[in-house]
This record gives structure tokens, sequence and C-alpha cells, in this order.
């Protein structure tokens, strides 16, 4: 089962039993309790479940309408792009990539009480604000351009460009490029910009 279905499935359990313990997830869905934890912390994130002793429990149903597109582009979010922006008054924006997300970051940055994005390579939910980034690479993911990927550790940003091209930027660093390449190249995906 792929991480995404096994996601979807969790999903689904915990909204029809309100209360899940993370053993009877884990051997439901014949993965290990470390496996669960993994997946239930950007679902955690979302805020419409809460941890609770040895589990997880529904504290509001979750959004069934359908997943509105990016806060600065409209695309529809791939779940291993993007990066989300919790803002003061609780409200979470969502978008579609790290160009994104930190061209709305900077936009609202006095707002902003948390960033999150995804580690391109572990699909892991990192701080957006410790992440490296990668742009400039041959790699194309047919997201907005210039495209951004985010990674958890210099290191291993390193080494995607050392295979695949691009240059290694901080948080800060790539909000600068984004934003000075999208003033040079005036992108078309972001009318608003």
């Amino acid at each position: 089962m792929l991480p995404t279905e096994r996601r979807e499935q969790i999903r689904r359990l915990v909204k029809k039993r309100r209360n899940v313990k993370i053993s009877e997830l884990s051997q439901e869905l014949q993965v290990s309790e470390m496996t669960i934890y993994r997946d239930l912390k950007p679902m955690l994130e979302e805020g419409w479940m809460k941890k609770t002793y040895g589990g997880v429990t529904l504290v509001q149903e979750p959004e069934t309408s359908p997943v509105l597109g990016c806060i600065c582009c409209g695309r529809q979010p791939d779940p291993r792009l993007t990066y989300r922006l919790v803002l003061m008054d609780q409200r979470i924006e969502t978008a579609c990539c790290s160009h994104c997300g930190l061209l709305r970051h900077q936009q609202i940055q006095d707002e902003v009480i948390q960033a999150i994005c995804q580690d391109f390579f572990t699909n892991t939910t990192v701080s957006a604000m410790q992440a490296w980034y990668v742009m400039e690479t041959e790699v194309d993911l047919r997201c907005c351009q210039p495209q951004v990927l985010s990674f958890e550790q210099k290191h291993t940003a390193e080494k995607f460009v050392r295979g695949f091209g691009g240059i290694v930027l901080s948080f800060a660093e790539a909000m600068t490029e984004v934003y000075r390449k999208m003033k040079q190249d005036s992108c078309s995906c972001h009318d608003s910009f």
C-alpha cells in the first residue's frame, strides 16, 4: 500500500470510529507503529484530530468540500510538494509548492506563526524556515516556475544538486531569490504578483 493510500485509509478510520488506537491502526494496515506516527503527523497539524494517550481522536469532521486550489496560483496542491502557512488567526493557507509558499510567506510574513513544507525525498513535514531549498534543477515536476524543492537536511539537498544540478539556498535566500526571479521574469501563473 502506498503512503498516500494508507493516509487516506487512516482518515476514513478516524472519521468512522472517532477514537482509534495507534496499535489498532498498525495492525489493520500491517505497518509499524512508527510508520503510523509518521503518517499521522501532517494530519494532526491539519487540526481535525488530536493525539490522545495511545491513539488519536476526532475533534471535528474533516472538510468534505473539494480541496481548494493554491493560495497563490490556484493549482490543485500535490501533497508531496505543499507549503502551509499557519496564521495568527489560526487560519491555514496552502500553497501548491515551495515556490508559491515562499512568495505568499513573503507577502504576509508578519501574520505567519508557523510554516511547514514537505521534504522532497522523505515526504515528511518540516519547518519551512529551517528547510533548505533547491532551485534551477534539471528535474521538472511541472509545477510553478522557477521550481523550488525543499529538503530537511542541507547535505541531502547538496547531494541532490550533485546529481540533478541546481543551487542550494537557505529559507531567507530562497525567499529573496524566488521574489527576484518573479520580478525579473513576470511569470504568468501569478497574475496578482
